[in-house]
């Protein structure tokens, strides 16, 4: 394990570890060449004393160190220092696929093609440089606070040898093809049934295959159907589900045949989700719910490679070692022979190339020697060099000869004549690094990311670096700055805007706005003082510093409850303050004259000559005298009406009559108006008729509606209650 504050390289600074593997850990480092951020893989030791894995290792790393890709991690480096054998690629803020899907339990459908599109496009781009990843994920995907998915460890699993291979070391089972699983020819087919497992596991939150042991697991893959991730969640579209089972058919041919036909049914799926624009290929079982039988002698190779107690290492991946390329993992008894006729063509242009170099040199060599005979003959006419008894023709010559076909660096070392030193290229324009580059018998391959430090077209990095022997007419890979990919706030005009239209626009850049109050003496209250920063990535924050006017004096707002007004109107007066809104209201608890409550100020403070509000208690409420009165008596229609009144009706009210102090009549319905016969008898009978004016005297009515005669009248004598 690496301790914060060590250096690798002399270059980079491990900051902390942040992570650990089955064969390695991650550290956070920073580059002090280029002051950047990096992440730093490092082989466990008991990896690193393996030659064979760390030969295939490199190799492996070295091919994905050529892959650039937006949803791919950069490669920037491979080196060995000692004992440590390590990778420098790209740090990126985020959490994995693996984390997220823990975090959400399931993702949502658009959310999960959306996350898968990316990662396929990263696998193709891979599969086109014919690098197989052989252990995708929700690992080794990387979700930035962006958004942006990358594909990461390419490589590093594909390197066990048959000495290291350990069940630790194999990356997990849950996500592995059958044809890996029976320790098979895989090529680009098996990534795809992986990232179907995936976006399984996206969708429904889990894995479609598990057990208790590894080769239980091993074994499902092969033998046993897949239930629809529609069981676990119905709201699955048809098309997201075809492409899922398809994705991870038991047989490769039966799945896509690439990533890039992969995100074209994603793409798909987004816009048609019941769509049926997935081609199934005829008799596809697994896609049916069919069991697939496994053989014996599959199932015994299965439980030989999966079994973690073994001690013997195993000779499957002895024949097969764990990530070659599709060419050298083709169960061919020729191999051999194709990769020598591989390697003639190369073999046979080197040889060409050497040999028209050699002559050049020969040449030149011949025109110097002429050249020098012509001057000495001159020369030797001139001052009879000739008499001299030393020949020059002689041990010196030679040597000069010799000489003019080497060169030395400062250290004495000899380059031969294929080899020349790396030039310094760092912080170039890229057309003036091309140009020096050829210059020197070398050629570029350029790759283009963001930095907020390097100008746009300018050189980052270079590899190899500067200094080191590399061959004539070997490629250089040449990082190219894109410019900052940060937002430039500068062009954007925000001081002439308002601090809620500054506030919409940044937002819809997509970043966060944080407002922070100050004081100032020039800007108005409630305008924008100044920002911060002047760029911003997308998702970051920015800082906007809003005036809350000049500096104000602040006092203590002064307790005025239960104060006499006057006293209290003298504490304003002391601090230096004046009242505001005053109003009155009665209180039982309160003496008349006194502060009830108040209004004003902040956390205890008031700007000085501020106004505190406050109500005035106007004591006790006044309670009214209730009086009362009751009756209860009958009225004979039929003595009004006289003979017939049985089939005669009138319509009647009764009601309360009282008169005010001033003479003025008040009136209040006890009944309201009905129609009755002559020959019904009219109750009047109120147990609490309550005075309408606070008077001891009045009389119940029976009034006729249509005449408004009254009828009859009770006198009625009100009593006081408490």
């Amino acid at each position: 394990m690496l301790r914060p504050g060590s250096y690798l390289q002399d270059r980079y600074e491990i900051l902390e570890q942040v992570g650990s593997g089955g064969m390695s850990e991650v550290y956070k480092a920073k580059c002090h060449k280029l002051n950047r951020l990096v992440a730093v893989k490092v082989l466990k030791e008991e990896f690193s004393n393996d030659s064979t894995f760390v030969g295939k290792f490199k190799m492996e790393a070295q091919a994905a160190a050529r892959l650039s890709h937006p949803n791919i991690v950069n490669v920037y480096d491979v080196i060995d220092e000692g004992k440590f054998h390590y990778i420098v690629m790209e740090l990126i803020d985020g959490v994995t696929l693996k984390v997220y899907i823990a975090r959400k339990g399931k993702l949502e459908i658009k959310e999960s093609i959306g996350i898968a599109i990316q990662v396929a496009q990263g696998i193709a781009a891979a599969h086109e440089q014919n690098i197989i990843h052989r252990d995708i994920k929700p690992q080794n995907m990387i979700i930035s606070r962006d958004g942006k998915v990358k594909v990461a460890d390419f490589g590093i699993a594909r390197g066990v040898s048959t000495q290291t291979m350990t069940s630790a070391a194999m990356g997990s089972v849950h996500y592995i093809s059958p044809e890996q699983a029976r320790g098979g020819y895989s090529d680009a087919r098996s990534d795809i049934y992986s990232l179907g497992i995936t976006m399984y596991e996206m969708v429904t939150g889990r894995v479609p295959y598990d057990g208790d042991n590894t080769v239980s697991i091993a074994l499902a893959h092969l033998e046993d159907a897949m239930v629809p991730p529609s069981v676990y969640n119905p709201e699955i579209p048809a098309s997201l589900e075809r492409i899922i089972l398809k994705c991870t058919a038991k047989k490769p041919e039966n799945r896509y045949g690439s990533a890039n036909e992969l995100i074209g049914d994603l793409r798909k799926a987004l816009v048609q989700p019941d769509g049926e624009f997935v081609k199934e290929p005829a008799g596809i079982r697994a896609l049916k719910g069919h069991t697939v039988e496994i053989s014996g002698k599959d199932l015994a190779r299965i439980k030989e490679q999966y079994n973690p107690d073994r001690e013997e290492p195993v000779r499957e991946y002895a024949r097969r070692p764990v990530g070659e390329t599709a060419i050298t993992r083709h169960p061919s008894d020729n191999r051999r022979s194709q990769r020598a006729q591989d390697r003639r063509p190369r073999e046979q242009e080197d040889a060409v190339n050497s040999h028209i170099e050699r002559l050049l040199a020969g040449a030149g060599i011949v025109v110097a020697a002429i050249i020098v005979i012509v001057m000495v003959v001159v020369f030797s006419k001139l001052g009879g060099v000739f008499q001299s008894g030393s020949g020059l023709f002689g041990k010196e010559t030679t040597s000069q000869t010799q000489d003019a076909s080497l060169s030395t660096n400062e250290n004495g070392e000899t380059l031969k004549d294929t080899e020349v030193y790396m030039p310094d290229v760092l912080e170039l324009p890229e057309d003036l690094a091309e140009t020096k580059l050829k210059e020197n018998f070398l050629s570029m391959k350029p790759t283009y990311q963001a930095s907020d430090v390097v100008e746009k077209g300018y050189v980052i990095s270079q590899d190899p670096e500067y200094g080191a022997v590399v061959s004539k007419y070997s490629h250089v890979n040449v990082v190219v700055s894109l410019g900052s990919d940060k937002i430039d706030l500068t062009t954007l005009d925000l001081e002439t805007m308002t601090v809620a239209s500054a506030t919409r626009l940044l937002q819809d850049k997509g970043l966060t706005v944080q407002l922070t109050e100050e004081e100032s003496e020039t800007v108005e209250k409630g305008m924008m003082i100044r920002y911060e920063p002047e760029k911003a990535a997308e998702g970051s924050t920015v800082t906007l510093y809003v005036s809350t006017g000049p500096h104000m004096s602040m006092v203590p707002v002064p307790e005025l409850v239960g104060k006499p007004e006057q006293d209290a109107l003298a504490l304003l007066g002391e601090a230096g303050l004046l009242p505001g809104d005053t109003s009155t209201e009665s209180s039982d608890t309160v003496p008349k004259g006194s502060i009830i409550r108040q209004e004003g100020g902040q956390n205890g403070q008031i700007e000085v000559g501020g106004r505190i509000s406050y109500v005035v208690s106007s004591g006790p409420e006044a309670r009214q005298q209730r009086y009362v009165a009751s009756i209860n008596d009958v009225y004979d229609l039929g003595n009004l009406i006289g003979p017939g009144a049985g089939s005669a009706s009138v319509t009647v009210l009764v009601r309360l009559h009282q008169v005010d102090a001033d003479g003025t009549p008040v009136y209040r319905t006890l009944t309201d108006a009905k129609t009755i016969t002559g020959a019904v008898l009219l109750p009047i009978s109120y147990t609490s008729i309550e005075s309408l004016n606070g008077s001891d005297k009045g009389e119940v009515e029976v009034v006729d509606v249509e005449s408004g005669a009254v009828l009859k009248s009770y006198p009625l004598t009100f009593f006081p209650m408490d």
